[in-house]
């Protein structure tokens, strides 16, 4: 179905959209080649929101050579778009240009494109495949997909620990276990992140600033704070700069002092609770993507760390571990209780492991729970993205 020849173009095309890794957000991280009679003729990547698609920067380019569109093909690595947004549609400027061959990795999850895109310029009389590298274009978009298809973003969790799973000395010293590397590392997942999480009690022992500074990036994550009583100083780093969005639970009047100094700051305040008076953090996912989150990354301690998995909240783990030993009265990575027999052990898929200097980078995703058996004759539910940890 596809040739070495297009499998050569979209690679490059994937390199391109690589390339908007930390300034396309809250769009996708889409890349464009032309070719035709085997030269390529234009290149592009998707723009900051409200600027250039990847398709429109490539017809751009390859017009600012002089080449003729018509009868090229166009690679690009998510569905062109087919509706007006802040941009006109990149399906229709591809069909005015006259192109005669559109290969796509995937098609647009976007309910507003799903497919419409790939028919408008079929009903054009262009050739489309879709369906090259898919892959690897959903991995370089999991957060989109993930907000589009769930409604929530996709939350990555990093955690830097010993080989023996700690993550900082019973006296609350953490820095550094892991090496520069390793750090560097961490900042640049920071970066492609949408948002930044951690809770109160990070903030109480560390003082964390949760921006992203050992790689260069173009704009900072929005960052997000679990703070059920908005016990967080006034003077705390990670207010200072951008707004920080601050989720809590059950207020009273005896909060109002509090949240008028936090506001002073700049914070945004949002009252979130479930049963217990806590923050409803499914509630909080569901609500940051409404708010075009995409990625989360969360960097908390145990307890916050073990709530999220508790209630599913979490997508895959990003773990450093470091070549050391810190014995078992250090503190550990999650607060979770264990499972009363081996049967019952979440279960996680090694999606990656990489050396990052002297360390271990480990990606891991969790394993879908299995559906119970569903009763003839009764409907079933799909089986669950997240597993609740007992």
């Amino acid at each position: 179905m596809f040739s070495q020849t297009d499998f050569v173009h979209m690679e490059r095309a994937l390199a391109l959209a690589k390339r908007g890794m930390y300034t396309t957000d809250p769009n996708p991280r889409v890349g464009c080649v032309l070719v035709k009679n085997g030269e390529v003729i234009g290149e592009g990547f998707t723009q900051p929101a409200g600027q250039d698609h990847a398709e429109i920067r490539a017809l751009k380019d390859a017009r600012s050579r002089g080449h003729d569109l018509r009868g090229a093909t166009a690679y690009v690595t998510l569905e062109p778009c087919s509706h007006f947004g802040r941009t006109p549609p990149c399906a229709n400027a591809l069909i005015d240009a006259q192109v005669a061959r559109v290969v796509a990795a995937m098609e647009d999850p976007n309910p507003q494109v799903s497919g419409r895109g790939l028919k408008m310029l079929r009903d054009a009389g262009i050739e489309v495949r879709c369906g090259l590298l898919a892959q690897e274009a959903h991995e370089l978009n999991i957060g989109f997909v993930s907000r589009m298809t769930r409604g929530r973003p996709w939350v990555r969790m990093k955690v830097a620990a010993s080989l023996d799973g700690r993550t900082g000395l019973p006296s609350g010293v953490s820095q550094w276990i892991t090496g520069e590397a390793a750090r560097a590392d961490g900042h640049a997942w920071r970066a492609r992140a949408s948002a930044i999480l951690t809770g109160i009690g990070t903030v109480r022992e560390d003082n964390p600033r949760m921006t992203v500074r050992a790689v260069d990036t173009p704009r900072q994550p929005q960052r997000v704070l679990i703070d059920s009583q908005l016990d967080v100083p006034p003077d705390a780093q990670i207010l200072a700069g951008a707004p920080t969005l601050i989720f809590c639970g059950n207020l009273d009047e005896r909060h109002a002092e509090r949240a008028s100094a936090l506001r002073d700051r700049g914070a945004e305040i949002v009252q979130m609770a479930n049963a217990a008076g806590k923050v409803d953090l499914p509630g909080m996912l569901k609500a940051l993507g409404e708010r075009n989150v995409n990625e989360l990354h969360v960097e908390a301690g145990y307890k916050l760390n073990g709530s999220m998995l508790r209630e599913g909240c979490v997508d895959e783990l990003l773990v450093y571990l470091a070549p050391s030993l810190l014995g078992m009265d250090s503190m550990s990575m999650f607060s979770v209780h264990a499972p009363d027999t081996l049967e019952g052990r979440v279960k996680l898929n090694f999606h990656a492991v990489d050396r990052i200097g002297d360390d271990l980078r480990i990606l891991a995703r969790f394993v879908p729970l299995a559906a119970p058996p569903t009763p003839p004759g009764e409907p079933g539910d799909d089986p669950a993205s997240s597993p609740v940890l007992n």
